[in-house]
């Protein structure tokens, strides 16, 4: 068996959709991977114990928020606390870390929407996160509920509804297979109800266009190439033990799928690896 080695750091699986198929491939130094034609075949993953900031570019010795050097994680908008809880955003306080950064990711457009990944939860993303968003948190089915002119009023949104859904995935459930089936329209339309109230007092203080429902997109549906589902989910880790082998038996959300555990490659970005693969 003839074998093919690339190296280089990691970053986050770029995503797009092939129909209703999640589509993925890993860069990996200057080289982007296509995943799914790996799916079958025998995968190593060795860790050659070097990382650099996926921001800054300098070496750390330890990664923080998924790819960051610490002096970028203390410093940079995008790893506020307002990034996990928008509806902690500060930025009309004047005290946003990186004022033009805030204008062009969170003083846009943002959807509030519905997914059923580990059962159904609600969540936020910019508008141009649409599919993506859905596709790294291993999402089966998918639907716009509210477009919001902010980040800010995202979270705000979604503070109301995570009183009556979740508001996160369970990624061992997630990664144990498909969850049961669920009609999000109807879902929809029972949380519309459950929330009217609190939906206009938010319109009322942001302007009826600022927070606006969307009604008129279907739901998204969406595979993911698995092979076959772990009965039990062994998440590795690079830090402890850094070289990982076994069949690669699928992909869903960020995660790897293997005959001997899962890895999350959005944790590992900046990571420099070594992926052979059968030629």
């Amino acid at each position: 068996m003839s074998e093919r080695v690339i190296a280089g750091a990691v970053a986050k699986m770029k995503t797009h959709l092939d129909g209703d198929l999640a589509t993925y491939s890993m860069p990996i130094g200057d080289q982007l991977v296509p995943m799914n034609a790996l799916i079958g075949k025998t995968l190593g993953l060795d860790f050659q114990g070097k990382i650099n900031c996926v921001h800054c570019g300098r070496l750390t010795k330890k990664s923080f928020n998924q790819g960051y050097c610490y002096p970028c994680f203390q410093r940079l908008a995008q790893c506020d606390i307002c990034i996990v809880s928008p509806e902690k955003c500060h930025y009309a306080a004047g005290t946003c870390r990186e004022p033009e950064w805030g204008e062009s990711h969170c003083m846009i457009d943002h959807v509030v929407y519905l997914a059923n990944s580990s059962g159904v939860k609600v969540g936020i993303t910019r508008g141009t996160q649409v599919p993506t968003r859905w596709i790294d948190q291993g999402a089966v089915s998918a639907l716009p509920i509210f477009r919001v002119s902010t980040r800010l009023q995202s979270g705000l949104v979604e503070t109301l509804y995570k009183n009556h859904v979740a508001d996160k995935t369970s990624w061992q459930a997630m990664l144990k297979g498909s969850p049961d089936s669920v009609d999000l329209a109807a879902r929809r339309d029972a949380l519309a109800v459950a929330c009217a109230d609190d939906i206009a007092a938010l319109q009322q203080r942001f302007g009826l266009q600022a927070i606006q429902p969307i009604t008129d997109i279907p739901v998204q549906h969406i595979e993911y190439p698995v092979s076959e589902y772990p009965l039990k989910v062994k998440s590795f880790n690079l830090d402890k033990v850094p070289n990982i082998e076994g069949t690669l038996m699928g992909i869903k959300g960020q995660y790897l799928i293997f005959d001997t555990g899962v890895i999350n490659i959005r944790k590992y970005a900046g990571y420099h690896l070594a992926l052979s693969s059968e030629s």
